[in-house]
């Protein structure tokens, strides 16, 4: 045997070594995946425990920012920013956006109190102001405990209205009287007509039941008025 395949051949302390090398080597790769494995079980397990709509809820949140922050900076440059949005897309899809709109919250006309009660709370909600946090917190350390109220705390005189506030209020006011007084009307009364009511309310009610069980009750009702009903 030469001398050079002598040198080459490794001695049993070196080619153990090299094998302990190669075990802390495939320990480290090991204890890299159990870690990683278990953030990844952490993180499902998160994911699993947010709401279905999370991500939907996200990006609408941060188109929101978004859209707020370019708001801002075109009321900053003077522009109104609805024109300066309606630039940038077409007119097929400014068409689609507009349909999209009416048909979300379509106004079908007066259905119920109830539903004109929802209306207008969602109105009154889509017109409300971004919420200023810094005065948020200016209120909140100003008035302490009574900032949240509660049965013990007497909050009356405390609290300022401010004259921007009450500005927007009797806007707001104004504006649902107006309207109410264009669909809001007095109906002629009819002398002729027959009186199956006791008052005007009784008599609305009537109507209504009129407009949508009448074609169905009608020869019930002269049944009842011939006498000939069983």
């Amino acid at each position: 045997m030469s001398a050079s395949e002598t040198t080459k051949e490794m001695t049993f302390a070196e080619k153990q070594a090299e094998r302990l090398k190669r075990l802390r080597s495939l320990h480290t790769a090991r204890n890299e995946a159990r870690s990683h494995n278990h953030q990844e079980v952490v993180a499902e397990e998160a994911r699993n425990k947010l709401p279905a709509n999370y991500d939907a809820k996200r990006r609408q949140a941060e188109w929101i920012m978004e859209d707020q922050k370019k708001r801002e900076e075109s009321a900053k440059e003077g522009k109104d920013y609805d024109r300066v949005k309606l630039l940038n897309i077409s007119a097929v899809e400014a068409e689609r956006l507009e349909r999209k709109k009416k048909k979300k919250n379509p106004d079908q006309g007066f259905s119920t109190y109830e539903q004109a009660t929802v209306r207008q709370y969602n109105r009154l909600v889509k017109n409300m102001p971004t919420a200023d946090m810094e005065l948020y917190e200016q209120q909140k350390q100003k008035y302490g405990d009574a900032f949240y109220g509660g049965p013990n705390v007497i909050i009356h005189g405390m609290h300022k209205d401010r004259r921007e506030a009450v500005d927007k209020m009797v806007d707001d006011l104004e504006g649902q009287i107006a309207k109410r007084a264009k669909y809001s009307r007095r109906r002629t009364h009819n002398d002729d007509a027959d009186i199956d009511y006791i008052n005007e309310r009784n008599a609305k009610f009537n109507k209504k039941l009129e407009r949508f069980y009448g074609e169905h009750t009608a020869e019930i009702k002269q049944n009842l008025e011939r006498g000939t009903a069983i």
